[in-house]
Order: C-alpha cells, then structure tokens, then sequence
C-alpha cells in the first residue's frame, strides 16, 4: 500500500445547522478507509457567499474545524489531524494547504481526497498551484461517488464545475509563481482582498 506524507481533504460546504453534508463525509470517510499517511489535512474556512453557521455558543464553525472533529471522532488520533482555516475556495485550498502545512512541514507525497462533480477542476488547481516556482510535490489523486446530491443539484454542480474548469485556462496560464499567486489573491480575488464584493465573485473560481 501506498504511503503518504498527507492526506488533503478539500472543503465542500456545512449545512446550516453545521454538520457535513454527505458527499463531504464520503470524502472524509475514504480518507480514512486509506489511511496509509502520517497525516491528514482537511482544507476551507467556508464560502465566503453566505455567513457561516454558529455553534451554541455562537461561534463561527470553520468547514475544515468540523472535518477535523469528524476524523477524530472516527479513529484518527489527534496528532495526525490539522485543518486550513483561511480559504474560502479550492484555489484558496491548494495555496494556503502549501503554504500553511506542506511547506513548513516538508511533506512531499501527496493524496487529493474529493467528489466525483469536483475532481477535475480539484486535479487541475491543485496540479496548478503545486508546481507554482517549480515546487517539487508528488501529487496523487482519489475520487468518490458523488452522494447526497439530489440528480438536479448535482447536474447543476457539474455544469458550474465545467464552466469553472474553462475559465481558469486563461489563469493558470498567467500566474506561474508563488508571488503572482499571492499577489492575485490578495488584490484582485474579491473573497480575499479588502474590500471585496461578494456579488462580483463568478461561481467559475468559487464553485466546491
């Protein structure tokens, strides 16, 4: 059996009331059913479309913070689970993933963890954002079935994943270097930058 250095879990929305929905279960669930890593990561703030959900408390729930406790909760010891708290997309998954975890830690091999609607476009911006200043990463990829989705909603996910596939060509084509990258996101992607809209962000960049 193949083993990792980590296992990536991108994020794939909460529910309002906080849970996972299923299809991000089943990305966590297969994580685990692998389970040949030293580590696994589980990747998203949120959306940065609608507010985030609240505990009793009345805390913010982050999407990766509620992955994390899921594994916990189903055999991974806690020191083999961390969580990306900062990205509210899967561009956003990739680069911060690097930056805060894989970089520091100097973790090399590589497993990408998530749905069937989302796997190409998953494959493509991870592909993308990992080589960036000729980073050297071993880069392997699982899909799982597509669940809980309803057959509408999830030809709707499939039609927006397309359309955001298309739309990034032209951006990976740009940006090659870290520094591009963060300069991009940080003043001109508007779930990153100061001031930006939530109503100018297109579903192509933004879509789970």
């Amino acid at each position: 059996m193949t083993s990792y250095d980590a296992i990536l879990i991108p994020g794939g929305g909460l529910r309002n009331d906080g849970n996972l929905p299923p299809w991000v279960c089943n990305r966590l669930d297969k994580a685990v059913e692998i389970g040949s890593t030293r580590f696994f990561i589980t990747l998203s703030r949120g959306t940065f479309h609608k507010a985030p959900p609240r505990d009793e408390d009345g805390f913010p729930i982050d999407e990766s913070l509620a992955g994390a406790r899921y594994l916990v909760a189903h055999g991974v010891p806690k020191d083999r689970v961390l969580f990306e708290a900062t990205s509210f997309d899967t561009i956003g998954n990739a680069f911060f993933s690097r930056l805060i975890h894989i970089e520091p830690m100097r973790l090399v091999r590589l497993l990408i963890v998530t749905s069937n609607f989302h796997f190409e476009r998953t494959r493509a911006v991870f592909n993308w954002v990992y080589s960036l200043s000729n980073g050297s990463f071993d880069l392997t990829f699982e899909e799982v079935p597509n669940v809980g989705i309803d057959a509408d909603s999830l030809q709707a996910r499939m039609e927006k994943e397309r359309k955001g596939l298309q739309a990034l060509e032209s951006l990976m084509r740009q940006i090659t270097t870290v520094e591009h990258m963060h300069q991009w996101l940080f003043f001109e992607h508007d779930a990153y930058k100061p001031n930006g809209n939530r109503t100018e962000i297109g579903d192509a960049i933004n879509t789970y």
